[in-house]
């Protein structure tokens, strides 16, 4: 199997739960379909979904919760 990367498309923090007190949108070992949701990114206070663009099984998250990140940072790895 090979490593598929989920990139951000912007900066922003990373957020992998829709709200504080809800589960996150994929935990770490899930599989992922082209599609899924897997995390927000907060820009100037509005939020853009993060969709995986890869489909494959054991979503590893390469950053925390809340992290400030960069257009292009890898997000998350998949086993595809």
């Amino acid at each position: 199997m090979s490593k598929a990367q989920i990139q951000s498309p912007l900066p922003g923090t990373f957020y992998r739960k829709p709200a504080p007190d809800q589960p996150p949108f994929k935990a770490d070992g899930e599989s992922v379909k082209v599609g899924d949701v897997i995390g927000l990114i907060e820009v100037m206070k509005n939020f853009h979904e993060v969709a995986a663009e890869v489909a494959g099984s054991g979503v590893v998250f390469v950053v925390e919760d809340g992290e400030a990140i960069m257009a292009g940072q890898v997000l998350a790895e998949v086993d595809s």
